[in-house]
């Protein structure tokens, strides 16, 4: 931005800021919405302090306890003992200021809200006082709504939310494009390489909100010795690496990688840059989406803090219901096009990202709202056409089939007191004997291209009954169906898998209880016919309509049906022994669990987008299945070949009763029963679960 522009900017922000300063002298809103304007003028007057610290540099000198103070205050207002009186909780909204007006001026809040990390990005990125900017503006309109006699309509607020997203989409979507490809977006990676690493106030630098889970992460991170750090950053980038050499894809053609991590973890992140430099790759890192217009859900893509209260990213996982409909959808895709036309060398030149997830956090049940957004049939039904064609246009400009990625996970404190010695065994976990693996999964994959078909069934209360139909092998001495997976996009080792033939997959599987994207399931049972979902249900909620909703919008993403993407066997027995020893199952991240018993991706196949490229085992053989009847039509229209979501469903151990392979005249090969890998050659694998 010139500095022209940046002036004429910040002479707009100065007087929005005064008229919203002048909004608490003033008693021109009846009420009850006096009461709720009030209470947002102060949040972001509060905001024009917390900017007016940080451009005067006098942040730099905080004591950890003042970061401390400013980081609660921030996020005071919807922490969960607070949520309860927050304009953010839609039902305390609705409560107080009516139905008609109660759930849109809390998504107006919700929105408002991002504002935070907006305000601390700003010092490296002048543009984004320009988003800043246009929020202040857009709360200044609708107050003025509600100085007349009397309250709008829903309708008139309504639409001035739905002009000001789709008129400022080219502003919040151009700039998170930009972000996601671009390394002079350097804020982030400024703090990671730049501060005091051993000084924790560096934390509150993001303006994330922070809890002892983020302090203690770092100060344990900062006890070990530098060899350990070093080599749980090779671990991870080494991973990356791997990845293209797999794929057959040119990594010195790529000039960014994108870095995902929690807050704490910045000393191994400033090992892995370094090591990313080698490779000649620069470090792209983005904050989670901000703004409801590049949201998807509750989802949380980039780095991010704690979540302060996953209640009210819940509650407002929908709030695109104010705005949605087909002339938005045009809207976005057109600035999204324009955005990656803009920044389309930077696009060519980005490689993928390399995630690092955490564990250990108190798992979440979110509560139903009925006061809550939800989309309706039609805006469910654009919301999907959004995201596939906007996975279109990434795949068109971050080429599919020349990036990758790769994604390793750590426990947090917050698992409890064993958490040392929980990250420590983590850390072995994730860089277990690779040949051991490659050989005991080889003899699993041997006994599977023998056959047709996989048979699953549950015990202990388990009621999966399924059958898994296997792409069949043309030249079984130069082919595989199964992938032997050793570790390197996906840490730790630990599955084979494969693309199922959709025709003759069929029957139901069940889990008693699962955590998928951070949410819990009980007894969720899904019915397969030909590979698509035809029922499904869990035990959540007293209502079973209540179910379905759940599932269908946090599974299935909206979609009416999906394919089962993947099938997989996890060979990890070493996870599964140590989420035992420390009671730890429930907590362990899906990259984890899913190595530890069969699993089942609803969605995309692991090779969605990349089915083109050649891909062999380390045996030499191609595997040959990359995809279904459903991604075969991709060459005919993408947009009915894919569905921007890849969910695993894993059936551990103990809930396993049976897993076998058949096939033609009588072939038969049990591979799994009652929990133990039965299969000769492979009993090596039950001495972690005999221990």
């Amino acid at each position: 931005m010139t500095d022209y522009r940046v002036n004429a900017m910040e002479e707009r922000y100065m007087l929005a800021m005064e008229r919203i300063g002048e909004m608490l002298q003033e008693q021109t809103v009846p009420a009850p919405f006096d009461s709720y304007f009030r209470n947002v003028a102060e949040f972001l007057i509060m905001l024009k302090e917390v900017r007016e610290e940080l451009v005067s540099g006098r942040t730099g000198n905080y004591t950890l306890e003042q970061w401390q103070q400013q980081n609660y205050r921030l996020y005071e207002d919807i922490l969960p003992e607070h949520y309860g009186q927050s304009y953010g909780n839609p039902e305390f909204a609705c409560r107080m200021l009516g139905e008609t007006h109660g759930k849109i001026l809390s998504f107006l809040y919700a929105e408002l809200r991002g504002l935070i990390g907006y305000v601390f990005e700003e010092q490296s990125a002048a543009e984004l006082l320009e988003a800043i900017t246009v929020h202040l503006e857009l709360f200044i309109e609708v107050y003025n709504c509600f100085e007349q006699k009397e309250a709008p309509s829903y309708k008139e607020i309504q639409q001035i939310l739905y002009w000001f997203v789709s008129d400022y989409s080219d502003v919040l979507v151009t700039e998170r494009i930009r972000q996601s490809v671009d390394p002079a977006r350097d804020f982030a990676v400024r703090i990671i390489l730049d501060s005091d690493l051993g000084d924790l106030r560096y934390l509150y630098r993001y303006g994330e909100y922070v809890t002892e889970n983020e302090l203690q992460t770092a100060a344990f991170l900062n006890s070990l010795e530098e060899a350990q750090i070093q080599a749980m950053a090779d671990t991870y980038t080494e991973g990356y690496r791997m990845g293209f050499v797999h794929g057959g894809k040119d990594l010195s053609r790529k000039l960014t990688v994108n870095l995902r991590y929690h807050l704490g973890f910045e000393r191994m992140v400033r090992a892995a840059i370094r090591n990313f430099d080698k490779l000649g790759l620069r470090p792209v890192v983005f904050r989670y989406a901000l703004s409801t217009v590049n949201k998807r859900g509750a989802m949380r893509l980039g780095y991010t803090g704690a979540v302060p209260n996953k209640q009210f990213d819940y509650d407002h996982r929908e709030d695109a219901a104010v705005y949605l409909d087909r002339k938005f959808v045009e809207r976005r895709l057109g600035v999204m096009r324009s955005a990656y036309e803009t920044f389309q060398t930077l696009a060519a030149g980005h490689a993928g990202p390399a995630v690092i997830e955490i564990f250990g956090e108190k798992p979440f049940v979110p509560e139903s709202r009925d006061a809550v957004y939800h989309l309706s049939e039609k805006q469910q039904q654009l919301m999907v056409k959004m995201n596939n064609e906007a996975g279109q246009l990434t795949n068109q400009y971050i080429i599919g089939k020349e990036r990758s990625f790769t994604i390793i996970a750590f426990p947090v404190p917050e698992i409890g007191a064993d958490f040392p010695q929980i990250f420590r065994e983590t850390v072995k976990i994730n860089t277990l004997d690779y040949a051991l693996y490659q050989r005991l999964q080889q003899t699993i994959i041997d006994a599977l291209d023998g056959g047709t078909r996989v048979r699953v069934t549950g015990r202990n209360g388990n009621r999966t009954d399924l059958t898994v139909a296997l792409q069949p092998l043309k030249d079984p001495e130069k082919e595989t169906i199964f992938e032997n997976c050793v570790a390197d996009v996906n840490i730790p080792v630990g599955e084979v898998f494969t693309s199922p033939q959709l025709k003759g997959t069929d029957g139901v599987l069940h889990v008693s209880r699962v955590f998928l994207n951070e949410l819990e399931y009980k007894d969720l049972t899904i019915t397969l016919k030909d590979g698509m979902i035809t029922d499904y249900s869990c035990a959540n909620f007293a209502d079973d309509e209540e179910n379905r909703d759940y599932i269908r919008a946090n599974v299935l993403f909206h979609h009416d049906t999906l394919p089962i993407g993947e099938f997989a066997i996890g060979t990890n027995t070493t996870a599964y022994a140590m989420a035992k020893k420390y009671g730890i199952g429930a907590k362990l991240p899906i990259l984890i669990a899913e190595k530890m018993g069969p699993h089942f991706a609803m969605g995309d196949t692991c090779y969605s987008w990349d089915e083109d490229n050649a891909v062999y085992n380390p045996d030499g053989k191609e595997i040959i299945a990359k995809e279904n009847e459903i991604s075969r039509l991709r060459k005919e229209d993408p947009g009915k070949a894919y569905f921007g979501c890849h969910t695993d469903i894993t059936i551990p151990y103990e809930e396993l009763g049976l897993l076998a392979v058949e096939g033609e005249n009588g072939y038969r090969k049990e591979i799994i029963r009652d929990g133990r890998f039965v299969l000769e050659g492979t009993q090596e694998l039950n001495l972690p679960l005999e221990e």
